[in-house]
């Protein structure tokens, strides 16, 4: 099972600026465990929102949004994707996870699987699938 983990903090977090040298190594050192579990795909930090936008779609209308976002309530800080065999074993790996108190008292992980394509095979005919998993390997979609 593919998950996408998720670094979560609030919007006025991302102003605590970058890790520290130590926190830096003991991230590289949680990923190298990852890597050596074999369950590491991918996984990269985000920039703060102030260097980003959101494009907003509303009621047929379209805006953007450009960042900081420090009004949310979460603001999305990295990923990674795993292999994992369960959910659980993707909760026991992110509880080891080092987090650095100076990004705020709440720091937050959120797990979610990926949809495989025979997940939508009640309400999507098998030559659209076909399609959608031809786009996945060849990593257009």
């Amino acid at each position: 099972m593919r998950v996408m983990v998720m670094t979560k903090g609030t919007g006025a977090d991302e102003s605590q600026g970058q890790p520290s040298q130590e926190m830096f190594e003991k991230m590289q050192a949680y990923n190298e465990q990852l890597v050596k579990a074999g369950i590491l795909l991918a996984g990269e930090g985000l920039k703060p929102s102030d260097a980003g936008a959101q494009v907003v779609f509303t009621a047929g209308e379209t805006s953007v949004v450009d960042g900081p976002f420090t009004e949310s309530k979460e603001i999305i800080a990295g990923y990674w994707i795993w292999e994992v065999s369960s959910l659980a074993e993707a909760v026991e790996w992110a509880r080891r996870c080092p987090f650095d108190p100076r990004y705020g008292a709440t720091q937050m992980l959120e797990i979610r699987p990926f949809f495989d394509m025979a997940d939508f095979a009640e309400v999507v005919d098998s030559q659209t699938l076909a399609k959608g998993q031809e786009l996945i390997e060849r990593g257009d979609a």
